[in-house]
């Protein structure tokens, strides 16, 4: 129904019930304030939304899993947040193997109603992130080397422009923007509604494995991990985390899509280094994605974080360890500080940096570390120890990872984006040439 305002959908101004409920986001410490929230239900509610926007002169920020790790990034002080996490249609064409979905679900949603039907869906580390955001960014995962990126299987979207025009981008029209929404980031260049994949069958049964490590034995796990992990099979999938010396330990999480027996061949360098303790299982598909999506507590968070990430072509030399044991060493107890790592390699390399706006392809593994913490009064000190520590990595990484922004980063865009950022900002002046959709690291048209 049309309110007098002209937005449709579920719209929540500031002062109605339910407003808060509505500013809860992933971090705890949410201190923006928007005038109103739009839960589109269909396309129009977006459309009227943006018209609205635009007619009022008010800020816009896009909305899907509420899991923006930058605040600033999903909400804005007395602007809209257009909320698409109500929209929630999966359509699975199994004789043409593509799901059409909605853009306001949650990765796990996803990876769970085709698992069910015998199909992959690549997924992250959380399952309650939105497929809206994930997807722009790239969508990295245990599963890339088979699948590659959530946004290499995009085959088409649906998107309201700055005018609040639908406009639906394939391989056929529109490919320009097709092309940068596979990697370009969320809110640079419209509301994305609905997106077209293209999925892969799934096997019936692979094997998970988790593997634990004392603290003090991380320096030789992440040494062999970084010169294991990129040259194993492209059907394994491997996340390595080292979490803070205070309470924390090292531990891999992953999964294999085969045998058990073969796992253990290929996990047998890794498995050889140190005291570890492992449990390795051979399910159901669909039991392997519940193993490794453990349910996330999406919004009884209660720490911030600060994140930082970039990619690594080479091996850590022994001098790279010095900044990550004293990032480790001052990070706050008992929180989900630390760093983490993803095997790189297989289907993700195998697409050239400009076929997609996701640049960075020819890595050998990802990095992200992040500070944590409970009360408002240690953000500085966090922040600034994620932020240090990237200027002391920066000689053994390359770029950043742009759905994990770290907006410490002066001049973004090559960082994120690469060689790939020029052409980001004329596909930006094509469809947003007003720059109606910007945030503090948003793309700039090309003048």
């Amino acid at each position: 129904m049309k309110s007098k305002t002209g937005l449709t959908g579920r719209v929540i101004f500031k002062g109605d019930p339910g407003y808060n409920a509505a500013r809860k986001n992933w971090d705890p410490h949410t201190d923006r304030f928007p005038k109103v929230f739009v839960f589109a239900q269909r396309t129009q509610d977006v459309a009227n939304a943006i018209k609205w926007a635009r007619k009022n002169n008010v800020p816009i920020r896009p909305r899907s899993g509420r899991h923006a790790l930058e605040t600033n990034l999903s909400q804005v002080n007395g602007g809209i947040v257009i909320d698409v996490s109500e929209m929630k249609k999966i359509t699975l064409n199994k004789k043409c193997r593509t799901a059409v979905v909605e853009s306001g679900n949650r990765v796990g949603r996803i990876v769970d109603t085709l698992a069910r039907q015998g199909f992959i869906a690549p997924f992250g580390d959380s399952p309650s992130v939105g497929i809206g955001g994930i997807t722009t960014g790239g969508g990295i995962g245990p599963l890339q080397r088979t699948t590659g990126l959530i946004c290499d299987n995009l085959i088409a979207v649906e998107m309201v422009d700055a005018k609040g025009r639908v406009i639906r981008a394939s391989k056929k029209r529109n490919s320009d923007l097709l092309w940068a929404t596979r990697g370009g980031g969320g809110g640079n260049f419209g509301v994305y509604t609905k997106y077209k994949f293209k999925v892969l069958r799934a096997p019936a049964k692979a094997t998970v494995f988790s593997v634990t490590w004392p603290w003090n034995q991380f320096e030789a796990v992440v040494k062999k991990w970084q010169r294991w992990a990129p040259g194993t099979s492209t059907k394994l999938g491997s996340e390595l985390t080292v979490g803070p010396k205070k309470g924390g330990n090292v531990s891999m999480l992953g999964l294999f899509l085969g045998s058990k027996t073969d796992a253990l061949r290929f996990l047998q360098p890794i498995l050889s280094v140190g005291t570890p303790t492992s449990t390795i299982k051979h399910l159901p598909y669909l039991e392997a994605t519940k193993f490794l999506l453990a349910p996330d507590p999406v919004l009884t968070q209660k720490y911030s974080n600060q994140f930082s990430s970039g990619f690594g072509y080479h091996p850590f030399p022994d001098k790279a360890f010095k900044p990550m044991r004293k990032f480790l060493e001052k990070a706050e107890e008992g929180t989900p500080a630390g760093f983490y790592f993803l095997n790189w390699g297989g289907a993700v390399s195998k697409l050239a940096p400009r076929a997609t706006a996701f640049y960075w392809r020819n890595a050998k593994f990802y990095v992200e570390w992040n500070s944590s913490w409970v009360k408002p009064s240690h953000a500085a000190r966090n922040i600034a120890l994620a932020r240090n520590t990237r200027k002391k990595l920066q000689p053994y990484i390359v770029g950043s990872y742009i759905n994990v922004p770290d907006q410490g980063i002066k001049c973004s865009g090559p960082v994120y984006y690469g060689k790939n950022y020029p052409r980001l900002r004329r596909v930006k002046a094509k469809y947003d040439p007003q720059n109606v959709f910007n945030n503090p690291q948003s793309i700039p048209p090309a003048k």
